[in-house]
């Protein structure tokens, strides 16, 4: 999937990243705890979350994370968008809730690539 399949999809705003919107993104990650994302395994992911600040961004560049996806509408402040334009990671804004867009996502086929902390029976 593409980031601009993403777009479509979540009917998202691009905030930077213009260039990249060809970019294939192959697993997904929905957090708003940094150090869930730390867990992640890399694998240029998208990062689905409500955090607007450059701590985002700084945690998308250790991860290999392209794309940002700010959810219920949050609004990234000038920081992040600045640093986000200087490492070449994608934010976009959507108006769904974190569980509607990585729902929307999973239903068009993007998967998770982190390893799972469920149970097995």
């Amino acid at each position: 999937m593409t980031i601009a399949e993403i777009v479509d999809i979540l009917d998202a705003k691009v905030l930077s990243g213009e260039e990249l919107l060809a970019r294939d993104v192959h697993s997904a990650c929905g957090s708003d705890l940094m150090s869930d994302v730390l867990a992640f395994v890399k694998d240029q992911s998208v990062l689905v979350t409500g955090l607007t600040n450059a701590q985002a961004v700084r945690t998308a560049e250790m991860m290999d994370i392209i794309c940002i996806v700010l959810v219920r509408g949050k609004i990234a402040d000038s920081g992040m968008i600045e640093l986000a334009k200087d490492r070449s990671v994608a934010v976009l804004q959507t108006q769904h809730s974190m569980f509607a867009a990585c729902g929307l996502l999973y239903e068009r086929g993007l998967r998770g690539g982190g390893k799972s902390h469920a149970k097995k029976s």
